[in-house]
């Protein structure tokens, strides 16, 4: 038998501000993705849009620090259109999203340069490598005018 208390579980007992603020300490996340994880522990309608609006007065939310975050967290390994379609699925504005694509493409080249030469010895020696490598950075998010520009500037190094 157990002597433990079910209030003694993780997340048992706790308000919804409470678990907001759980997950808040934990990392960054939108008024989108907090309303999706906390949605079934409201016990009266509204109380969930009340709590979130109390803390994004308080600016516990901010669209500009998730956006932040998930650049430096995502931009070492991964193409813009990887980190667009995840800052897309947080629920952020599609205008802060399309401000961040827009920084990202400026680095774009140099950070696919170097993703490549993490995973990569040096030039594909056939077709079949060449394309191994070419599928393995569009996977990673980035555009097909990049793939052959790194690809091919690793061909004639």
């Amino acid at each position: 038998m157990t002597d433990a208390k079910p209030a003694a579980r993780a997340g048992f007992g706790l308000s919804l501000k409470g678990r907001a603020l759980r997950y808040l300490a934990a990392r960054e996340h939108s008024r989108a993705e907090l309303e999706r994880k906390l949605k079934d522990h409201e016990e009266t309608p509204g109380q969930l849009a009340q709590v979130l609006d109390d803390l994004q007065a308080k600016d516990f939310i901010s669209e500009a620090r998730v956006v932040e975050s998930v650049i430096n967290r995502r931009a070492g390994r991964f193409g813009a259109s990887r980190i667009k379609y995840e800052l897309l699925n947080k629920g952020l504005g599609a205008e802060a999203v399309s401000e961040a694509v827009s920084k990202l493409k400026v680095s774009e080249l140099e950070r696919a340069r170097e993703i490549w030469r993490k995973k990569f010895d040096g030039p594909a020696p056939d077709a079949a490598a060449r394309a191994k490598q070419m599928r393995f950075l569009a996977a990673r998010g980035f555009g097909g005018d990049v793939i052959r520009r790194v690809v091919s500037q690793a061909d004639e190094d």
